[in-house]
């Protein structure tokens, strides 16, 4: 049997099972905190604790990225999405970082919702692997991220 056969007669993995655990956590806590000014200020220092918790690779990365996103797109609000640091404008999530840890890949991503006005013809990229944070990676976050919220 193949192994995309076998995953969905499994169900779930584990790490899928935790992601969705997270988002109902995140829901909870959410709708228990009282003004919208304490709601923004909680999730943002819920988006540093989350990175704090990583890996050295990953939490060097997502550290970056967080500086990059939230000094390029001052109107995107840190939340968590399904466990991970994510970026939303008006509660709707644009853009999130996945450290590699998450789902054990062998990279991390930084990816794209369809609330993103990356668009480019009939075919564009919305989530891209990061391997090393460079001048040059941090740019074109920068780029992506300015062109997501436009």
């Amino acid at each position: 049997m193949s192994s995309t056969a076998n995953r969905a007669h499994q169900g779930f993995t584990a790490e899928e099972r935790a992601a969705m655990k997270d988002h109902a956590q995140e829901l909870k806590t959410a709708a228990r905190r009282a003004s919208k000014a304490d709601k923004a200020a909680q999730e943002a220092q819920d988006v540093l604790a989350k990175i704090a918790e990583m890996q050295d690779a990953d939490r060097t990365l997502a550290e970056r990225v967080h500086a990059v996103i939230t000094a390029t797109a001052p109107v995107l609000a840190p939340k968590l999405w399904y466990g991970m640091p994510a970026y939303a404008l008006d509660g709707k999530v644009v853009c999130y970082f996945q450290s590699a840890q998450k789902f054990k890949s062998r990279y991390a991503t930084l990816g794209f919702s369809d609330q993103a006005q990356l668009d480019d013809g009939p075919m564009w990229a919305a989530v891209f692997a990061l391997a090393e944070m460079t001048a040059e990676v941090e740019a074109r976050i920068a780029a992506l991220v300015k062109q997501a919220v436009s």
